[in-house]
């Protein structure tokens, strides 16, 4: 039997758990650990009533290879899905090796005391994996992870070659607070007030936080500022789409969201080195993480839809293409399906569907690998029968 363990306990885990559970023909026992026990009873418990399939709980400090060893061995896992801060990929990576169970991650590992993401030293573990005869997946959420499918689903399927990918991530909703982050704060926060990137003719250029911006007409959601970011797929996709020339990611922020990120940099509330207060030590950044909503709490008051995509051009029989991939998500409907809103359930959905891939074994290897290397079209079909269905736009 394949046994399912899986680390977090935020809004992705419950999108994740609950949609594991509605595939449990895929799965044997499944196990949701993290460092708050109570908010994993607390997804067991609605699991239990509403499906009558028993979920095991466990509390684990998944900073710690050696807790995460311990919990593989106990609950006999044959792979762990990893929706726990980026931070902590590492160490479960490592726990994965030393028990030769498969690993699955939705994001890029994140240097805690840098703003920087990078995939260097998750793949750098690619020889260790293979050695343990294990398969790990990163990036398995949406944007990684599905934008990369899409990618590939383009290259493998739709184009000869690609020369231009522009990835465009749009969230629309209202959750009526004056300020709050759709996903944890530390992360979105660092991600959107770092420096730009994108790669064009085979070099990486930089830019200042938000320089770049376009308008774009989102289907269903309307015409939104969007916002040029560096993004963490970028990196494996430069490496995996032959022919490309050039690759962008965006993202769409309201000005009330802008002003007040930009008043708390300017304060140095964004700050992720330590600082002294009245004798303690604290970082800024964390702090405000605690004083912001808890994103897992913002569910059942937003309202409005994402649309995430890849507008690919390039190449097919000779003559120019371009294409336009891309899913609508509904905030309330997610959150009557999953008691989560749409960034978690866009995240959460493909996270089991990588898993079950593997399960089903229709993803198969040995080693570290992004999501583009494999097939597309198994993934592409699930993600039309699990709640995200896509659509192609011929521009």
């Amino acid at each position: 039997m394949k046994n399912l363990l899986i680390i977090g306990a935020g809004g992705v885990s419950r999108v994740a758990t609950k949609k594991c559970v509605m595939n449990i023909n895929s799965f044997g026992s499944i196990t949701l650990a993290s460092r708050n026990i109570n908010k994993c009873k607390i997804i067991a418990n609605e699991i239990q009533k509403e499906f009558g399939i028993k979920i095991n709980t466990a509390q684990v400090d998944a900073d710690h290879t050696s807790e995460v060893i311990k919990l593989i061995k106990d609950t006999k896992a044959s792979a762990v899905l990893n929706v726990a801060l980026p931070y902590q990929d590492l160490s479960i990576m490592d726990a994965c090796i030393a028990t030769k169970t498969h690993y699955i991650d939705t994001a890029n590992y994140e240097h805690p005391d840098t703003a920087k993401f990078e995939y260097k030293e998750q793949w750098a573990r690619s020889e260790e994996f293979k050695d343990a005869g294990i398969l790990g997946l990163l990036g398995s959420g949406f944007d990684p992870g599905v934008t990369n499918i899409f990618c590939a689903y383009a290259q493998q399927y739709l184009f000869d070659s690609i020369e231009y990918i522009d990835i465009l991530d749009c969230n629309a909703g209202d959750h009526g607070y004056a300020f709050a982050t759709n996903f944890n704060p530390e992360i979105n926060l660092r991600e959107v007030s770092s420096n730009g990137r994108y790669w064009e003719d085979g070099k990486w250029i930089e830019t200042k936080p938000l320089e770049i911006s376009m308008e774009w007409d989102y289907p269903e959601v309307g015409v939104k500022d969007s916002y040029l970011l560096y993004h963490e797929e970028m990196e494996s996709l430069v490496k995996h789409i032959k022919g490309l020339k050039r690759i962008r990611f965006f993202m769409t922020f309201g000005q009330s969201y802008l002003t007040h990120m930009k008043c708390l940099e300017n304060v140095g509330m964004l700050r992720i080195d330590e600082v002294e207060v009245d004798g303690k030590k604290i970082v800024p950044i964390k702090l405000l993480k605690e004083l912001l909503p808890d994103p897992a709490s913002l569910g059942e008051r937003t309202v409005g839809k994402t649309n995430i995509g890849c507008v690919i051009e390039g190449i097919k029989d000779g003559k120019p293409k371009k294409v336009y991939i891309y899913n609508v998500c509904d905030h309330q409907e997610c959150f009557k399906e999953t008691g989560a809103q749409a960034v978690s359930y866009t995240t959460g959905v493909p996270a089991m569907i990588g898993t079950k891939l593997i399960f089903d074994e229709l993803y198969k290897g040995k080693g570290v690998f992004n999501l583009e290397e494999f097939d597309a079209k198994p993934f592409m079909d699930e993600l039309m029968v699990q709640g995200l269905p896509w659509k192609v736009k011929e521009l």
